[in-house]
């Protein structure tokens, strides 16, 4: 587990974009439960997360279309909350950082850490913006 006073300015860098938090499995069913679109960011500290994850994913926002809800995960910190969402990212394995796209509590677009760690973060959005688009 990392100290919260850690990842405190990692976690506002989403919320400040609005996303919502997501601490307990039964928050993440509940999420993932509803009719509508949601992305969700499995959060984590590393350099890739910082640097290309979460600038892409809010540079994505900035799109017309977009996911109703946003939602976000921390890796390494809500551990119960984290597996409870990868579980729903199935058949890709756990990574982090990660996104996905869900419609109607369904997967329809994933882009794991292989997909984030050594791309530009204009690469990340572009690929979430086409996302969006097609289905949103």
């Amino acid at each position: 587990m990392y100290p919260e006073h850690l990842v405190a300015p990692m976690r506002l860098e989403l919320v400040n974009n609005g996303f919502t938090e997501l601490f307990s499995v039964s928050e993440v069913e509940k999420a993932l439960s509803e009719n509508t679109s949601a992305l969700v960011v499995v959060n984590s500290v590393c350099g890739c997360a910082a640097g290309n994850a979460r600038p892409g994913v809010v540079a994505s926002l900035k799109n017309s279309k977009k996911p109703d809800k946003l939602y976000t995960v921390f890796a390494g910190v809500d551990k119960e909350a984290t597996d409870a969402a990868r579980s729903r990212m199935s058949p890709f394995p756990p990574s982090s950082p990660s996104i996905a796209l869900f419609i109607n509590g369904e997967l329809v677009h994933m882009i794991e850490r292989h997909h984030i760690e050594g791309r530009p973060s204009t690469l990340i959005s572009e690929n979430l913006i086409e996302a969006y688009n097609q289905f949103c």
